[in-house]
């Protein structure tokens, strides 16, 4: 009798395993990206309204933005808006990064930001910059960054930028 339980246990543990292994999908590592990456990101998406957020997940405020960013961005994908995400994880944190990322299901491209140069990177997105997240920077069909959001943004602020990006 014993044996039949444990055995009758093991399949339904063995079920719920499987279960749970069809259902999750495994999170693949942003690319990398640098300053020319960026640069060469921009140029993908000329001629489109762009939102870059820059996020951690050691960033608090980050956190409880991601998943407002990603409500937006398949709020306003139907009036083309493209959206591209920034970590600035460390090696360390990948493992906390990807499960972020597995949790929330974003509807944007993300990349992680190469390791050094900090400075010149942050300068390259935007003069006087000091990499300070989140952040956010818009920018319009042409090309050019028309604004910016540095420090925790609400769904009116970005809903409000969005909007004015659109009608650019």
């Amino acid at each position: 009798m014993k044996i039949k339980i444990a055995f009758a246990a093991a399949l339904v543990m063995a079920g719920v395993l499987l279960g749970y292994a069809q259902t999750t999908t495994p999170v693949k590592d942003p690319p990398m990206i640098d300053t020319k990456g960026y640069e060469g990101l921009l140029a993908k998406y000329k001629g489109q309204p762009l939102v870059v957020t820059f996020w951690a997940t050691w960033c608090e405020p980050c956190r409880d933005e991601y998943p407002m960013l990603n409500g937006l961005a398949k709020e306003y994908a139907p009036k083309g808006l493209k959206v591209v995400g920034i970590s600035l994880d460390q090696d360390g944190d990948l493992i906390l990064m990807r499960r972020f990322l597995a949790r929330y299901k974003p509807v944007f491209p993300n990349y992680r930001k190469v390791k050094g140069d900090e400075d010149a990177f942050a300068n390259g997105v935007m003069k006087g910059w000091n990499g300070s997240i989140p952040a956010s920077f818009f920018y319009a069909k042409d090309g050019s960054q028309i604004g910016h959001l540095v420090g925790a943004g609400d769904h009116d602020t970005y809903d409000a930028a969005i909007r004015t990006l659109l009608a650019k």
